[in-house]
């Protein structure tokens, strides 16, 4: 049993930085690469591309990377986790081996993918059973919009991750898998730690939970002392060096941009933190309260004392549903009198839509540069603010009410206010809104499946 792991992050999200996980690989030693794809949106987003074509539904750039890195991987024993599976595993795994028979490695890679997260054929079972998947912020039963649902997902935790290890996976490809379980999985399978064992399963968790977003706990998107952070040019993405006492220490390659310290390791600990003293997840219940961080020397921070409880009997549940459509529209004011122009152009737009008829769900006005980001807090705008993107959006369930608004931008250019120096992007466009659904099922309903691909 190996006493120390080095599990590098390389995707915060879908649309990350392309080359940070080919950095990780080359820019020193680590023994796993975590790349965490899913978001509650790319889900649906995934559930829409499989609808058109049945062979797609997966991150395709996780294809594409593992051309490039696969090699190394192989050559360095790295291993590789992914959720990049989407709602198409199977055809995400397909597509890896496909790639690595090309690289000359038949015989050479294993590739695990984990299913049984998909429950989308399942809702109408479930909800016959009285298993009504109530919304957790409202309370209303999912029947309520059951001809709308475009995706429903299942968050599993390390579990089957750890058995695709223990099975030889070289890649592990999973669907929607908790953000922390990637990386908590190869900390099971390295310590073997018990099932039972919360206080380190909590440590591992918390691991995940501080390098699921990327470089944001290694200095990007950092607020204390942003402006002395160096090479975000060239910023190095997190490394959880985990030890089998369940002890680890947050760092990054040597040679990189970006910081490591006890402040940007505290700004992502709080990230979608809601109580403290309970971070839920299918493996066991953290107690963030319960973690001590100390500086371990140049862009190390050590992490210890964590505590956990056990796991609920329950499964979180992401669903997506439809929602109507939305519009965004976008005029920019300069100077004299910016704010007073787009404010004035607003009041002429809203007259016109009511004028002919068109009733939205919700309309949005946002003045940008003068108080769309801070609302009422920023106080009156100044009169003698250069310039000022009046920025409106509009949202209901009939597309033609927001096809006619979209009409309605390009006229006031020349038949509102004087000064109009950008129209952005053309005529708005219409786009589907897609609904947030989380429910909780019972652990028991939930049977993950781990298959091994032999390339």
């Amino acid at each position: 049993m190996k006493q120390r792991i080095r599990i590098a992050a390389g995707q915060g999200f879908w649309g990350d930085l392309p080359d940070a996980p080919v950095r990780q690989v080359e820019g020193g030693p680590i023994d796993y690469l975590m790349l965490d794809y899913l978001a509650e949106v790319t889900m649906s987003i995934m559930q829409k591309q499989k609808a058109r074509d049945p062979k797609a539904g997966y991150a395709r750039d996780f294809v594409s990377l593992m051309k490039e890195i696969l090699p190394a991987c192989v050559a360095r024993d790295i291993k590789v986790i992914a959720n990049a599976g989407g709602v198409n595993v199977p055809g995400c795994a397909a597509a890896v081996a496909e790639v690595a028979r090309a690289l000359g490695l038949g015989g050479k890679v294993k590739i695990g993918i984990v299913t049984g997260d998909d429950i989308l054929d399942r809702v109408d079972d479930f909800l016959a059973r009285g298993i009504e998947l109530r919304n957790m912020d409202t309370g209303e039963p999912l029947s309520s919009v059951r001809d709308r649902i475009q995706s429903a997902n299942a968050y599993l935790g390390a579990a089957p991750i750890v058995e695709a290890l223990n099975k030889g996976a070289q890649v592990v490809i999973t669907g929607r898998a908790t953000d922390t379980g990637l990386t908590l999985g190869p900390m099971i399978h390295e310590f073997s730690w018990a099932a039972d064992d919360w206080d380190k399963l909590a440590a591992g968790t918390i691991a995940g939970h501080i390098i699921e977003c990327g470089a944001q706990c290694s200095g990007g998107n950092c607020q204390h002392e942003w402006q002395s952070i160096p090479d975000l040019a060239n910023v190095g993405f997190p490394i959880a060096e985990a030890s089998a006492d369940a002890t680890f220490v947050i760092t990054k390659h040597e040679g990189t941009g970006g910081r490591v310290s006890v402040p940007s390791v505290k700004e992502q600990l709080v990230y979608e933190m809601g109580d403290p003293h309970e971070y839920i997840t299918p493996d066991c219940v953290a107690d963030f309260t319960t973690i001590q961080l100390a500086p371990d020397g140049a862009d190390r921070v050590k992490v210890f004392g964590i505590k956990g409880r056990p796991a609920t009997d329950s499964l979180k549940v992401s669903i997506s549903d439809s929602a109507g459509y939305k519009a965004v529209g976008t005029l920019v004011y300069s100077w004299p009198d910016a704010y007073a122009k787009a404010k004035a152009a607003d009041q002429i737009l809203r007259a016109r839509l009511d004028r002919l008829g068109l009733r939205f769900d919700q309309i949005l006005t946002e003045y940008v540069g003068a108080n769309a980001t801070h609302g009422p807090l920023a106080g009156e705008p100044s009169p003698d603010l250069a310039e000022v993107q009046l920025r409106v959006g509009v949202r209901v369930n009939d597309r033609a009410a927001i096809e006619r608004f979209t009409k309605e931008i390009a006229p006031l250019i020349l038949t509102g206010p004087p000064g109009v120096t950008g129209f952005a992007g053309g005529r708005p466009k219409v786009e589907e809104v897609v609904a947030y659904w989380p429910a909780l099922i019972p652990k028991s309903e939930i049977t993950a499946a781990v298959e091994i691909i032999e390339v």
